[in-house]
């Protein structure tokens, strides 16, 4: 495929696959800010599976794995998209997934907690505070899943603070 064609279903089964995990299971191609919308399916994902009993304060380890191999989807998927979409297309999204899911890394499920979190995440998402700036000029897919991921690093730091200054 040509760069900036749209993936297409009779495009390859990587291609396809890529697509949907590249755009949040189809939530970059939301109209309007497809970033927050994948943002809001991070914290969808975070919340099934701290239900599941899958990541939480009593598996961590388990938590990082999670993180791990979305990371590296994300970078495959990123790295296939943008050469159909184009350059960090709007529609690739897996970025703020993976970012909004450090974002909450070991941090108490509540709705407060949830709520500060995507703010704090979304604003230095855009913002992109050193080095998430220069880390999103990295080639190949990992560029776009390192700067969300700096700023999800900086939010759960944030919340962490939170944390201490409440209890």
């Amino acid at each position: 495929m040509r760069r900036g064609q749209t993936l297409r279903p009779e495009g390859s089964l990587n291609d396809r696959l890529a697509g949907v995990i590249g755009s949040g299971f189809g939530s970059g191609y939301f109209p309007i800010a497809p970033g927050t919308v994948g943002s809001l399916v991070g914290i969808v994902i975070h919340l099934i599976l701290v239900r599941l009993g899958l990541i939480g304060p009593n598996a961590a380890l388990t938590w990082l794995a999670v993180l791990a191999a979305v990371f590296a989807a994300g970078v495959a998927a990123s790295r296939r998209c943008e050469m159909i979409w184009g350059n960090d297309d709007k529609k690739i999204v897996v970025d703020e997934i993976w970012g909004m899911m450090i974002s909450l890394f070991l941090v108490p499920v509540s709705v407060t907690f949830i709520v500060v979190g995507f703010f704090v995440f979304r604003f230095l998402d855009i913002v992109k505070p050193p080095p998430a700036r220069q880390l999103e000029r990295v080639e190949g897919g990992w560029g776009v899943m390192l700067d969300d991921g700096m700023s999800g690093v900086y939010t759960c730091l944030v919340l962490h603070v939170m944390k201490l200054l409440i209890n």
